[in-house]
């Protein structure tokens, strides 16, 4: 099914919203795509329309199993590309995301296949997360650093949004995406986390631990 750039990042704004089963409200995706009430409801009917999600007046929005596999893969194109931008072209990982938006739609399926088996089928984006399979209807959820429990080796992920002074200051405690900490102690009530990067204990606050993701992680037993 052919996509405008438009209906992609309104589906993308409704799946990360919504969730795979939930429900959008029409404002929280229009704030989300900085437009007005007006427009998004203008383009809520028409994807309504073609089947990829349900419109209830009052109730929000819900995407259809039609409209998850496209929201999933537009969001497939726009790792691809990321990755394009960072392995070829030489981006840093907090700049791929604006980046791949102003192009990525341009390209043809057949253009992002390629240029994804060129890159010998990256499996994750240069932010750590998964790039789901092609017809995938969801993506993987990740948890975040702030769920990690002691003993665990885990695998840093950070969404393209991320301030640049959280980036910045992450950077001064050696985590990026991809990065591997082994989580040494987590504080009660809401406390820091404790984490050893490259040998060196850090401590990171629970606020910013929950905006830190985990791609992937394992049981130290040493």
């Amino acid at each position: 099914m052919e996509l405008s750039a438009v209906e992609r990042e309104t589906l993308k704004s409704v799946y990360r919203l919504a969730g795979p089963e939930g429900t959008a409200r029409p404002g929280e995706v229009a704030e989300a795509l900085t437009i007005s009430p007006a427009t998004i409801t203008a383009r809520l009917k028409k994807l309504d329309e073609r089947g990829l999600l349900e419109h209830k007046p009052y109730q929000g929005v819900s995407l259809t199993k039609q409209g998850r596999i496209a929201a999933v893969a537009s969001i497939r194109r726009h790792r691809i590309v990321e990755r394009f931008l960072s392995d070829m072209l030489g981006y840093p990982w907090d700049r791929a995301d604006s980046l791949a938006v102003t192009f990525e739609h341009s390209l043809p399926v057949e253009v992002v296949h390629r240029i994804y088996v060129a890159l010998d089928r990256p499996a994750t984006c240069p932010h750590g997360f998964p790039i789901p399979e092609w017809e995938a209807e969801d993506l993987l959820v990740l948890s975040t650093l702030a769920d990690s429990q002691p003993g665990e080796e885990v695998e840093v992920a950070m969404p393209g949004g991320t301030h640049s002074d959280v980036v910045a200051f992450l950077e001064t405690l050696g985590i990026r995406p991809g990065t591997v900490v082994t989580v040494r102690e987590h504080h009660p009530f809401d406390g820091p986390v404790v984490v050893t990067v490259d040998g060196v204990e850090r401590v990171v606050g629970h606020k910013l631990a929950q905006e830190i993701y985990v791609a992937n992680r394992k049981v130290n037993t040493k």
